[in-house]
């Protein structure tokens, strides 16, 4: 088992098949539920999203909804570890979450950073497989989720390559998720993007604001051009 501090202390479990990489700290990052909102973390693995929202000050109910029964583990015992009693690990399906009438739009905010791949090459080990290919949960999927749990006026975040991005702004408009925030990750400033991040919001007027290119510089997330 690995450990991982963040910026304020609060302690990551890792384990192999449970780890998370540069695109889950740059969502965590890239929008956040304001203090006391409910908050869903999709496709949560080890928590890394669900922990960087607590070390950054969310202490609203939040939600760590993941299928792995393991990676799911090592979140409730990162919680444990760092208090964050706020934090409920659920193992379950996002496919059969928020299906039945009272428990659709509790929620404030999510947020996902779903398996990316639909073909290609895939891993002999089928952790890292389930979490990289979108056999167990595609976009749709989570857009699907996050449109059953968030209330009018929630937001959504999630991310995904760019080649995935005209498919993704139109499935969330049909989920009545408008695209409002668009940015995509670089690691040079005349690099192509590797990946893009997005927010929408449940239930809102057209109007999507293309930020500045998010920079990856030394291992470090830089919004925006730098000097």
């Amino acid at each position: 088992m690995g450990v991982e501090i963040l910026d304020h202390g609060t302690r990551v479990l890792t384990a192999p098949g449970a780890t998370f990489g540069t695109d889950a700290l740059l969502l965590g990052r890239f929008a956040l539920p304001r203090r006391g909102e409910r908050a869903l973390d999709m496709c949560s693995g080890c928590g890394i999203i669900s922990l960087l929202w607590h070390d950054a000050g969310h202490r609203g109910p939040c939600t760590a909804l993941e299928l792995d029964a393991a990676a799911s583990a090592l979140c409730a015992q990162a919680a444990a570890d760092n208090e964050a009693d706020h934090i409920t690990p659920l193992c379950a399906d996002l496919r059969q979450f928020c299906t039945a009438g009272p428990e659709q739009g509790q929620y404030d905010f999510a947020a996902c950073n779903p398996p990316y791949f639909a073909a290609g090459p895939r891993s002999p080990d089928p952790r890292r497989a389930e979490a990289r290919h979108t056999d167990s949960c595609t976009t749709a999927d989570a857009v699907d989720c996050a449109r059953r749990a968030l209330r009018d006026g929630g937001r959504f975040v999630l991310c995904q390559r760019p080649e995935q991005l005209a498919e993704i702004l139109a499935a969330l408009r049909a989920a009545r998720l408008e695209p409002k925030r668009l940015a995509f990750v670089k690691n040079r400033p005349n690099g192509a993007p590797w990946l893009f991040l997005v927010e929408a919001q449940k239930g809102r007027r057209t109007g999507l604001r293309v930020e500045p290119d998010v920079l990856i510089t030394s291992g470090a997330a830089m919004y925006g051009p730098k000097g």
